[in-house]
């Protein structure tokens, strides 16, 4: 592992073993633990096909469900190829919150698939989407990222990638739909 890449790991172990050595309320685990599933299939699909099945915002659904998909895709490859192993340090007293999706952490799917969503109803804001559902979207997404490094199954530097997959999935998305 080059230089940069090893002093970017090891930034990435003290970010969560900060955020590990927390002690937070229960109820903020709790919340974490729930709102981690926005950035879900079932969640960021669900409201996909809704949009699609309403005429006045069938683009942007189209271009939504386009955004996660592609996001999806470039994360599976990203983590295929990386094949950083998620955290998880027991001689610390860091294990993950809850399970785990599937074995690789770089970058986080959650955090694409929840940005890829809000990106998407930006990029269309002023169309068939209301400015403060777009702001909602990007301050949910924003959560989203924050509970995969609370919960201990991402880095940081996997969400931030993860988030900047789903905001170029929009991107294209929405240009090619628009």
């Amino acid at each position: 592992m080059g230089a940069l890449a090893t002093r970017i790991s090891d930034l990435d172990r003290r970010w969560l073993v900060g955020v590990a050595s927390r002690h937070a309320p229960p109820w903020l685990d709790m919340a974490l633990r729930g709102l981690t599933h926005l950035g879900g299939a079932t969640c960021t699909l669900l409201l996909g096909v809704v949009l699609l099945a309403v005429p006045s915002t069938r683009p942007v659904g189209l271009a939504l469900l386009l955004a996660n998909a592609s996001s999806h895709l470039a994360v599976q490859v990203v983590k295929r190829t990386a094949g950083r192993p998620r955290p998880h340090f027991p001689d610390e007293g860091i294990e993950a919150l809850v399970a785990h999706p599937d074995e690789f952490s770089l970058p986080s799917g959650h955090s694409a698939a929840a940005m890829s969503v809000a990106m998407t109803l930006l990029l269309w804001t002023g169309a068939e989407v209301a400015g403060w559902v777009a702001g909602v979207a990007l301050g949910l997404a924003a959560v989203v990222g924050v509970s995969r490094v609370y919960l201990r199954v991402h880095y940081v530097t996997d969400v931030m990638l993860g988030q900047a997959l789903g905001a170029l999935g929009a991107v294209l998305a929405t240009r090619l739909v628009g």
